[in-house]
């Protein structure tokens, strides 16, 4: 099947920052559609309309590539609960949704794949051989039903990195290939994430950065670093959480009572949209490339971002206008000044 638009992601990214958006996954749970412990999308095959309409949301809200929901959905997962006989009808349900929703806009669809739990560096060559093959079936699938580039995401180790690299380019399509940073400073075969990332442009990744597990405040310094060592197109998807140097990541976060709060309790970590708008312009101004959100992302998030890097999208419409409130009035906009000042000290 044949792309949608003639816009492809790396003639977008030569006029100017690209806006993605991501966090399906928890979305989709808070909604009631996905069982949080597996985190398997099987909504795309027992409610597609819920997964159609989050799709549309994000694109109202400004995002400009519709990510087929094929996270977690390889067999090693589908193996976990049951469902390894849907493998095939799961990705290429996921990849039709998708195009179907980005139709309606000028939107690209990306393949999906991400870390498998299989991979072993003390036992490489043989678990690399049981990761490649997850993976050439999931974009194999993806191709026939057709995709405009493939992100591979969340990515902890670097070697399993550049399995996944290695199959989309003999696929011929644009690679995205970011890093998760649970790890203080190195993925979890010993790389910093600098030199990981060089090593992944180095290899033919057009898009090197990070996804998931930090906030805003924990993630740009890394990115920053990132950008100023390769020269191809750098992408930064944070979770929309308040991460620190204490607890750089959302995995790390506890509850005043010392609970980990990842992942079911981290309703009171959560950013507010000023903050989301804010690390856009602060991506954008450092010569970050595809700025988007990762687990824990909604639709209001997306649309702040989308205006705050200068944009107009269909759900600015419905922007807040709070000096027009009867109760809080001008009185409001105040207190977001003070919000953005304490993020920035």
């Amino acid at each position: 099947m044949s792309s949608r638009t003639n816009r492809g992601i790396l003639d977008r990214l030569k006029k100017g920052v690209v806006q993605g958006a991501e966090g399906y996954v928890f979305e989709l749970e808070r909604r009631g559609y996905i069982k949080a412990g597996p985190y398997v999308p099987e909504v795309v095959l027992d409610f597609p309309e819920a997964v159609k309409e989050l799709h549309r949301e994000f694109l109202r809200a400004g995002s400009e590539v519709m990510v087929a929901l094929t996270y977690y959905a390889h067999r090693e997962k589908l193996r976990d609960v049951g469902r390894e006989n849907d493998l095939e009808f799961m990705n290429r349900q996921a990849v039709r949704l998708a195009n179907e929703v980005a139709r309606e806009g000028d939107a690209l669809v990306a393949g999906n794949i991400c870390n498998t739990w299989a991979y072993d560096p003390q036992n490489a060559q043989a678990s690399s051989k049981i990761v490649r093959a997850m993976y050439e079936e999931q974009l194999g699938w993806a191709l026939e039903e057709g995709i405009d580039f493939v992100i591979s995401e969340t990515n902890d180790y670097l070697g399993e990195a550049l399995i996944a690299l290695e199959v989309i380019k003999q696929l011929k399509l644009p690679a995205m290939v970011t890093l998760a940073s649970v790890q203080q400073s190195q993925t979890r075969d010993g790389y910093d994430y600098m030199e990981a990332c060089k090593i992944l442009a180095d290899h033919g990744a057009d898009i090197v950065g990070l996804n998931c597990d930090r906030g805003p405040v924990t993630m740009l310094p890394i990115i920053e670093k990132i950008r100023s060592v390769v020269s191809c197109y750098v992408a930064a998807q944070p979770v929309p959480y308040k991460t620190n140097a204490q607890f750089p990541t959302f995995e790390s976060l506890r509850t005043g009572s010392g609970e980990q709060a990842f992942p079911l309790l981290l309703e009171p970590f959560l950013c507010n949209r000023f903050e989301m708008a804010e690390f856009a312009r602060k991506a954008q101004a450092i010569g970050i490339n595809y700025i988007g959100i990762c687990c824990g992302g909604a639709p209001h998030y997306v649309r702040a971002m989308a205006e705050a890097l200068g944009k107009t999208v269909p759900a600015s419409k419905y922007s807040p206008v709070m000096e027009l409130h009867p109760v809080l009035g001008a009185h409001v906009e105040e207190k977001h000044k003070e919000f953005l000042a304490d993020w920035k000290n």
